[in-house]
């Protein structure tokens, strides 16, 4: 396989082949990202996609999830998607799961013909991180989208048959928007009403505007029991039809698994005691990108 660069996936997908059809994000823009600034944005020539899918599916034939990457692999044209998803399709006989990273941008270019089609010919999970529903904070961190973006890309998506996975960052918001992102951000989920749910902490990444902005003092993440409280907010606050709620990214201080709104006042309870200091978090040296 031909990779370039580092590569990026859910923590959900780590058992999953990597297929990287574009390299870094078409957006790129966001203040807090580094994962994607070293590179180009481009998408792959076919014949080296398909290329690899061969060569993957013959090392493995039993292969069952492929990650489509890099940052936003939705972006890449129909002509593309057809070939690449025939070719899974074909070649990978046991695969049930086909999933990518996408922008509410991606989702709302793309019509409710063109989603369904990907739909039907595999596609079927997208991973869409709005980060905060607050207007004010999508705009300061350079996002691309807003509150009603990503409401009416979820709305598309779901009618086209996909599950969405979406992805909030704590802390985003700084000191100045903690409570608004929260709020915001429990309505946000609300409305888009993913199947699964997860919460990130944002990392002040070195090289990133986000970083220039907190040495010059324009930025403060939160402290620790802040970023708890954020998290507890959204979950009190937010109502989902039946999402599962996973906390396991190695950015986060606190692990937490559940359904929502089933297991709500469980988690708010393990919540509250990691606040009162009876639930350890993870140290510092153990969490990560």
């Amino acid at each position: 396989m031909r990779y370039e660069g580092r590569l990026w996936r859910p923590p959900s997908e780590a058992r999953s082949f990597i297929l990287q059809a574009t390299i870094g994000c078409s957006h790129n823009l966001c203040t807090y990202c580094g994962m994607y600034r070293d590179k180009d944005f481009c998408v792959r020539e076919l014949d080296e996609i398909l290329e690899d899918i061969t060569e993957a599916a013959q090392v493995d034939p039993s292969i069952t999830k492929v990650f489509v990457a890099d940052g936003d692999a939705l972006v890449m044209g129909l002509p593309h998607w057809r070939e690449v998803l025939r070719a899974l399709r074909e070649r990978m006989p046991q695969l049930r799961r086909v999933s990518c990273y996408a922008t509410a941008q991606n989702v709302l270019e793309k019509s409710d013909d063109e989603l369904a089609e990907l739909r039907a010919a595999g596609l079927s999970l997208l991973y869409i991180g709005p980060e905060s529903g607050d207007d004010v904070t999508l705009h300061r961190i350079v996002k691309g989208a807003t509150f009603e973006d990503h409401t009416r890309a979820a709305g598309k998506a779901h009618r086209a048959g996909m599950k969405q996975s979406v992805i909030m960052l704590l802390g985003v918001g700084g000191v100045e928007r903690t409570e608004e992102h929260a709020r915001e951000t429990a309505r946000l989920i609300t409305e888009m009403d993913p199947e699964y749910l997860s919460a990130l902490t944002l990392t002040i990444i070195p090289g990133t505007p986000h970083q220039r902005m907190t040495d010059k003092g324009k930025f403060e993440l939160p402290a620790v029991p802040d970023l708890l409280r954020e998290m507890r907010t959204m979950v009190a606050e937010t109502h989902p039809t039946r999402a599962l709620f996973r906390t396991n990214h190695a950015s986060n201080y606190l692990p937490i698994e559940g359904r929502l709104p089933r297991d709500r006042e469980r988690i708010i309870a393990t919540i509250d005691a990691a606040l009162r200091g009876e639930v350890p978090l993870r140290p510092e040296y153990f969490r990560g990108l």
